[in-house]
């Protein structure tokens, strides 16, 4: 069975259909992207797969052993200027495993410290995080995601508002962490590194959606528009 099937989902806001007739299927260990223009309903799609909104009709599916995602979300002003160290970000990641417990325990600080060791901010992590570079605000995001679950990642543009440098170094990140066995389902406007470094694709667009392989996406319409736009 597949991590997360997606079966005729139609989702939306406030009674508002944004992407309908959405159908996928992620196996374990896969880099899937998920493209489309502004407004046509990723951020969305990503709510739905986290459990934060239902889809008006449809199905989405997950298979055994999935105990939950980690989740980096679009990040605004408000977040780049929150007052607590690396540290605490990175904790933050394992609230849903406390429990009845008030306060984090010996194994969730290891496993923040591992999570901030692997991404190279554990010398920072009492650094406030508002006084840290785009980059490694991104890192310390990460870290947090990680600490939530190393099964699996969904990203909502985790390189946008970041210089070329930054942007290939989050990518190298994310693909180091695939090639270990974490599945990551990643929203993206930039269609070459989708094309390059993912297995298979969902574009969503105004009425429907497609889904399918690297290879097959390169002989749709889908792909002509986005080089001639």
């Amino acid at each position: 069975m597949a991590l997360i099937t997606c079966k005729d989902a139609v989702f939306g806001y406030d009674g508002k259909v944004v992407s309908r007739g959405v159908n996928f299927e992620i196996e374990k260990g896969e880099l899937v992207c998920v493209l489309g223009e502004n407004g046509c309903g990723k951020t969305t799609l990503i709510k739905g797969l986290l459990r934060l909104i239902k889809p008006f009709s449809g199905l989405i599916e997950t298979g055994k052993g999935l105990a939950g995602a980690g989740y980096l979300p679009q990040q605004n002003p408000d977040q780049k200027d929150f007052p607590a160290s690396v540290e605490e970000i990175v904790l933050s990641g394992r609230v849903s495993f406390l429990g009845w417990r008030p306060f984090y325990g010996k194994k969730d600080k290891m496993i923040a410290l591992e999570n901030m060791r692997k991404l190279h901010i554990d010398s920072m992590r009492k650094t406030c995080f508002r006084e840290l570079s785009g980059g490694q605000q991104k890192r310390a995001l990460l870290a947090r995601a990680l600490s939530a679950s190393v099964d699996m990642l969904i990203l909502d543009e985790p390189a946008a508002g970041l210089d070329m440098a930054v942007t290939n170094e989050v990518y190298s990140i994310l693909e180091n962490l695939n090639k270990n066995g974490s599945t990551i389902i990643l929203v993206t406007h930039d269609v070459d590194y989708a094309l390059r470094s993912s297995r298979k694709i969902i574009h969503l667009f105004s009425g429907g959606s497609w889904f399918g392989t690297v290879d097959e996406y390169k002989k749709t319409e889908h792909i002509k528009k986005w080089r001639t736009g």
